[in-house]
């Protein structure tokens, strides 16, 4: 029998279904993958939704590609892909995300497509908390974050549009309000693991509940703390149990001894990287998150898809279904719970979901022709 402290060494790569990734210089080092550049770009006099304002902010970003464009200076074939909450680009750097889309003669062939992989405000190595602030970081938003998004885009990497938008988690709940502020912007959106409703039910309170444990935490010290809090082990086991599905759970660690290894091997490895401030940002960030007033400005075909076993967007709710009826060119699609599926982190897994990515970007690539 295999010892539990080595089993749960051997399945971390799945247990961290939810915020964090193989490391990018890890994943990276990949040879199959197709060459990426990162930078950053550095936007000037951001003004948030709040009314604060920084004299700059730093975007963090990845690409593979280059952009092509049409006879009318049009960029045809760049795709924007959004991470999710307390994640970075870099997620997307690893063998079951990009190792199934961006290779040569997969569905997101670098060698076609212009890909954008930004860290989103607040996120990887885009402006932080952490990054000296503290709690003075201005109070940023979901609103705040397409902002910076679509400023680095067109600014920063000079693309006029967008062959198509997708993401996980935030990143799917960003797609949703990319496609209704910048309705012209894109042929086709695809949020994953996502709803297109404001953020309430058990979905706030698990989001309370870190948010809670963080502010009411005395070693917190109002954000000016120089240790990491306590309630910062609270916060990552939080999002540790929505990550992933019970049977998932029980398999991974079938007694009391390897469910507890599995969660102190979980906690203990974000504990060197994670920053409480940022983790805090991160969550409060959603409570601006509401698409619903406005679904039916989105005027490019949209491709939503869940996942039957989410903790985060219970199928049971309805809400997906109710709601895409109001999106012009929408539809939904709930992958139902199977042996290959990991609750919410499926999101990441693209085997799972590529055979609906290729159907819609071939139903959508008549927009989008030319080069």
């Amino acid at each position: 029998m295999i010892p539990a402290k080595d089993l749960m060494r051997a399945l971390l790569p799945a247990l961290l279904s939810l915020i964090v990734t193989v490391p990018l210089a890890q994943a990276a080092a990949d040879p199959t993958l197709p060459a990426m550049v990162e930078g950053d770009f550095t936007a000037k006099t951001f003004r948030f939704t709040s009314g604060q304002t920084l004299p700059e902010i730093n975007l963090h970003y990845r690409t593979f590609g280059r952009p092509w464009t049409n006879s009318l200076g049009q960029v045809t074939n760049a795709v924007l892909i959004l991470h999710g909450t307390t994640g970075n680009g870099g997620n997307f750097v690893r063998p079951e995300f990009s190792g199934v889309l961006f290779n040569p003669g997969q569905l997101l062939d670098a060698n076609r497509y212009y890909l954008i992989l930004p860290d989103a405000l607040g996120h990887g190595k885009s402006s932080r908390p952490s990054d000296g602030l503290k709690a003075g970081f201005p109070n940023y938003g979901y609103r705040d974050m397409i902002e910076a998004q679509y400023r680095l885009v067109t600014e920063g990497l000079h693309v006029n549009h967008l062959r198509l938008v997708m993401g996980t988690s935030m990143g799917g709940m960003h797609t949703w309000l990319w496609a209704e502020t910048h309705p012209d912007f894109m042929d086709a959106a695809m949020p994953l693991a996502s709803l297109p409703t404001q953020i309430s039910g058990r979905n706030r309170v698990w989001r309370r509940m870190i948010i809670d444990a963080i502010r009411n935490d005395p070693s917190w010290q109002g954000g000016a703390y120089t240790t990491p809090p306590a309630s910062l082990r609270t916060a990552l086991e939080v999002l540790y149990f929505m990550g992933n599905n019970p049977v998932q759970r029980q398999k991974e660690a079938p007694t009391l001894a390897a469910a507890d290894n599995a969660l102190d091997l979980y906690v203990t490895n974000l504990m060197r990287t994670s920053d409480a401030n940022n983790i805090l940002y991160a969550v409060e960030s959603s409570r601006d998150y509401d698409p619903g007033p406005a679904l039916e400005r989105i005027q490019a075909p949209l491709l939503a898809i869940n996942f039957g076993d989410d903790l985060i967007n219970p199928p049971e709710l309805g809400i997906l279904e109710r709601e895409i009826i109001r999106v012009p060119r929408g539809r939904a699609v709930l992958i139902p719970a199977g042996p290959d599926t990991r609750g919410h982190g499926t999101h990441t897994l693209a085997a799972v979901w590529k055979d609906l990515l290729a159907d819609f970007l071939q139903k959508t690539a008549k927009s989008s022709s030319g080069r």
